[in-house]
């Protein structure tokens, strides 16, 4: 078996460069599957999903716009500008078909392709995300955090995101994961984080796709996220038909991170 080896890339989409690492299949490739990263966070979070990949699986983990390695461009976020973004990507590295996995933001991104372009989909694995567009309390929110970070600045933000983030036993004994969420968040500039919050607001609702999704369907979900009801996540998969939910005990928002062995476990059975 031939080692196979993450490597770095970075091509020109449109107005910005997309950085992003590939896992390219040694046997002949079976799927590709592209992963989508949360808010405020960048492809290093899918390192353990790359790793995990079965010799016939091609896997990419792009950076989205403003985050990590990629550059912003116009600077003027949204759901819809970040899907069109991952159709450029598709496109420019010749891809036929993918399979998506999102996590949070991520999941966002992914049905609003499913929406744009679902002929290049053939699969979704949404973690920890719903189809729902924020409600006015949720906008407020976003608005009032917006505010507070233009205010103090990002180390409050990442404090208290943490928390909400993760179990406490994440938090008291996983040193690395909590490391690579901060690190995440410090390289995004304030406004790239601002932008953010502002594309997450103004997201459109996704509840009439749902019964137009015909491809396989994973629908993952850390037992305590304290982030995603699971109420919603439940509407997603009733919503979705076929679709598969599971939910991983002892894990919040990112159980790709927190819990990677069973994320990985369900992935990888869910791509065979």
């Amino acid at each position: 078996m031939a080692e196979r080896i993450i490597k770095s890339g970075k091509t020109q989409v449109q107005d910005i460069n997309i950085s992003y690492y590939i896992k390219k299949a040694t046997e002949s490739e079976k799927k590709v599957i592209i992963f989508l990263h949360g808010f405020p966070f960048n492809k290093n979070s899918w390192k353990y999903q790359l790793e995990s990949l079965e010799d016939d699986i091609t896997g990419i983990a792009i950076d989205i716009r403003g985050h990590g390695l990629s550059t912003s461009g116009h600077g003027f976020f949204s759901i819809d500008v970040f899907a069109k973004d991952l159709q450029a990507f598709i496109e420019k590295l010749g891809i036929e078909q993918v399979v998506l996995c999102g996590v949070s933001m991520g999941g966002y991104i992914a049905l609003r392709a499913y929406e744009l372009f679902p002929e290049k989909i053939v699969g979704l694995i949404l973690s920890d995300t719903h189809h729902r567009a924020d409600d006015n309390a949720g906008k407020q929110k976003r608005f009032d955090s917006i505010q507070a970070i233009l205010r103090y600045g990002r180390r409050p933000f990442a404090i208290a995101f943490i928390d909400n983030l993760f179990t406490k036993k994440t938090i008291q004994e996983n040193e690395t994961v909590i490391e690579l969420i901060k690190s995440s968040i410090r390289r995004n500039t304030v406004r790239n984080i601002c932008a953010t919050q502002l594309a997450l607001a103004s997201r459109t609702d996704s509840t009439e796709l749902l019964g137009k999704i015909t491809v396989p369907s994973l629908i993952i979900r850390g037992t305590e996220d304290k982030i995603t009801p699971k109420a919603l996540m439940e509407e997603l998969h009733q919503g979705i038909k076929g679709s598969t939910f599971i939910e991983i005990p002892d894990t919040g928002h990112l159980p790709n991170l927190e819990v990677y062995l069973a994320f990985n476990r369900e992935m990888n059975g869910f791509l065979i």
